[in-house]
């Protein structure tokens, strides 16, 4: 508790603490902010349900050659898993199977100095999707891509190969994001039966 001391005159006055607000009151005001934002549909990101066909999911990453998992299935897998999915082993144990295919990293150059050398790249991530149920299109193919621009160094090679990565990195996460957003979308638009 804090004392406010005032001075007038030529001696001081010791006032008591102001009032505060009831915490009633605040915790009314938050359970009021609350239902209405609950009222018009709102729900934090990541936090809405998901579509009753990707509870039970396979990711089937369709790739000629892989040495790792690719950012985009760790993403995913990561994303259905908070949102309560169960990410299955096999396509035998899930109800719906999420086909990833042609995924293609792409670096170009856009801009060169004056001595011919690339200060400027523009990196482009593209992922083919669908979702698949009992082996029939549950949501048709689409292609999503993601590209960024970004300056490069000469003087700092490392640092440059390794923000390069980070954002490789970063946009395939991205992607993940874009499919899940677009496969929510269409299966509610199937509505229920989907």
């Amino acid at each position: 508790m804090s004392v406010i001391l005032k001075e007038r005159g030529w001696g001081k006055t010791i006032l008591p603490p102001a009032p505060s607000p009831q915490p009633t009151a605040h915790l009314s005001v938050v359970v009021l902010l609350a239902s209405l934002l609950s009222g018009c549909g709102f729900h934090l990101a990541g936090s809405r349900p998901l579509p009753e066909p990707m509870n039970a999911v396979y990711i089937d990453v369709v790739q000629p050659y892989q040495v790792s998992q690719p950012p985009v299935e760790a993403a995913l897998r990561s994303r259905l898993a908070r949102r309560g999915a169960s990410v299955k082993g096999s396509a035998g144990e899930a109800r719906t199977v999420l086909r990833l295919s042609e995924l293609k990293e792409e670096r170009e150059v856009l801009s060169v100095d004056s001595f011919g050398k690339a200060v400027e790249y523009q990196l482009t991530v593209t992922v083919k999707y669908e979702l698949l149920a009992g082996g029939q299109g549950l949501v048709p193919p689409g292609l999503l891509s993601v590209s960024r621009d970004y300056t490069f160094n000469a003087q700092q090679v490392l640092a440059k190969e390794a923000e390069e990565k980070r954002l490789r990195a970063f946009m395939q996460d991205e992607l993940a994001e874009l499919i899940m957003l677009r496969l929510e979308s269409e299966l509610r638009r199937l509505g229920p039966s989907g």
